[in-house]
């Protein structure tokens, strides 16, 4: 019985991940381009209490009970959007220090005005994605089909075509890989 709960606790928790709107619109504001959008999407917290103050009062004039869920889910999503505003900032420093440290790791590795041109290695005029044809059943060259596989998961939200030789799609930190049935 616990595993049946367990199980059907875990589906239902992916499928709110995937689909819920609230979800959904957080997925993009914690990635790198959405990070900026964390403060004002604190605004969005306002109608979720709205409607939970509003249920409130129909419930204290006599209405059904079911609308204590409402209230409930109201006031979660509401606390999400209310919390990502500071969470997003300091997400957002610490991207941007990494994007610093990476910049100051690239200067320092670019070669110094001493060295001539002899001495420098001169880039590919041609990056080998772009000479590589599909080859048998593949649209795009290297498995970079992009996220139209995952389907609407959040995983989907963040894919990016990977390098060739790696299968999935990182995903904080762990690699997902597609289902196969």
């Amino acid at each position: 019985m616990l595993r049946f709960i367990w199980t059907a606790s875990s589906h239902i928790a992916g499928y709110l991940r995937a689909y819920m709107p609230s979800n959904i619109l957080l997925d993009r504001i914690r990635r790198r381009d959405g990070l900026r959008w964390g403060i004002p999407a604190m605004l969005i917290a306002i109608p979720y209490f709205a409607l939970a103050y509003w249920c409130t009062t129909v419930i204290d004039a006599g209405g059904p009970g079911w609308l204590h869920l409402v209230v409930l889910v109201a006031c979660w999503s509401g606390l999400k959007f209310l919390i990502m505003g500071p969470v997003s900032v300091i997400l957002l420093a610490k991207a941007r220090l990494a994007e610093h440290r990476e910049q100051r790791r690239q200067k320092r590795r670019a070669p110094d005005a001493s060295n001539t041109e002899s001495d420098l290695v001169q880039p590919d005029p041609q990056p080998e994605q772009s000479r590589c044809a599909p080859t048998g059943h593949e649209a795009l060259p290297h498995h970079e089909h992009g996220p139209a596989h995952l389907g609407r998961g959040s995983g989907a939200l963040r894919a990016r075509p990977q390098a060739a030789g790696r299968v999935g799609v990182a995903h904080r930190g762990r690699t997902l890989r597609p289902r196969t049935r």
